[in-house]
């Protein structure tokens, strides 16, 4: 399965999907990237003189990144009916402003019976951290 085979099988569409690349895929691993282009409509209300993207926002990337895009590679040959998140522990460090291109590295800690749970962390162009943490969510 090619990166933008994965990319398409996702279950969102715009203005709500954050995976622009993916740089990396294997089965324990997965690295991709996504810019928050200024003209996000969240980015009108959150902080009105100093916009920042909300944290729900950076969580759902991480999500989409590190749990889905792995989540279709690891089941190339099903059908994936769901992919539910069901918990998330994650530390914000940084801001992430408009404009900014961030990385999402994504390491697999377990997947059985159809859990998955990553260690995952997101990065700014500086490649420092932004955000990082613990998430899992169930393939059906």
């Amino acid at each position: 399965m090619t990166k933008q085979e994965i990319i398409s099988k996702l279950p969102y569409t715009q203005p709500f999907l954050f995976v622009d690349d993916i740089i990396s895929i294997d089965e324990n691993r997965v690295e991709g990237t996504f810019t928050f282009d200024e003209n996000l409509d969240f980015y009108k209300g959150h902080f009105k003189e100093n916009p920042v993207t909300p944290g729900v926002i950076l969580t759902e990337t991480m999500a989409q990144i590190g749990l889905v895009c792995l989540g279709i590679y690891l089941n190339e040959k099903k059908d994936i009916k769901n992919i539910g998140f069901t918990s998330s522990e994650v530390e914000f460090l940084k801001p992430v402003y408009p404009n900014e291109k961030v990385t999402v590295i994504s390491e697999k800690i377990y997947y059985r019976f159809g859990k998955l749970k990553c260690k995952v962390k997101m990065l700014n162009d500086k490649k420092e951290e932004v955000c990082s943490g613990t998430l899992a969510g169930m393939i059906l």
